[in-house]
């Protein structure tokens, strides 16, 4: 068994990409998702979280400007997403799975889950008219190529992107 994590820039089409593979009938954690049900999940977390910001939760969104706070906000969290990251992992079956992550590939903490990275990208611009976000989240996610297995291009439609997808997965089984 493989665990694969789906990464890229923010607007890239990583989501897209996994809700197609998934739609194959693969397991897929998306770590936005799993961390925002934590939040209701784990008893007290939200309180915990805004202690170590000094924020109420309703400004929870204002740490993606401001580097200290969301140093503060990943020590509080990312214990409880990597605890539910590998139980996940541990209790899939399936040959192939895979984790959609902007930014694990980018954090120490997550080093040593993966089996192969995918990068899904696009152009900046195409990036930018699918989300707005793009802007100020670019400068919080890195993509060392050096730790880039396979590349998929998502700069056209989302059947080109699924094409790419189908001839990956025969690469990684």
């Amino acid at each position: 068994m493989k665990t694969i994590l789906v990464t890229g820039p923010i607007g890239s089409g990583k989501s897209e990409a996994c809700r197609y593979l998934a739609s194959l009938g693969f397991p897929v954690y998306d770590c936005d998702s799993r961390t925002k049900l934590l939040y209701s999940l784990v008893p007290g977390l939200k309180c915990r979280i805004e202690d170590a910001l000094e924020l109420r939760w309703e400004q929870i969104g204002t740490v993606f400007s401001d580097p200290a706070k969301l140093a503060r906000l990943e020590s509080v969290v990312y214990p409880y997403v990597l605890e539910d990251l590998r139980g996940w992992i541990a209790a899939q079956t399936a040959p192939l799975r895979f984790v959609e992550s902007a930014i694990a590939l980018g954090k120490p903490q997550f080093d040593g889950l993966f089996d192969r990275v995918v990068l899904v990208t696009a152009p900046y611009e195409v990036r930018l008219a699918r989300n707005p976000k793009a802007a100020e989240r670019d400068a919080l996610q890195s993509f060392d190529p050096a730790r880039i297995d396979f590349t998929v291009v998502n700069d056209t439609t989302p059947e080109e992107m699924f094409i790419q997808i189908r001839k990956l997965i025969c690469k990684l089984i």
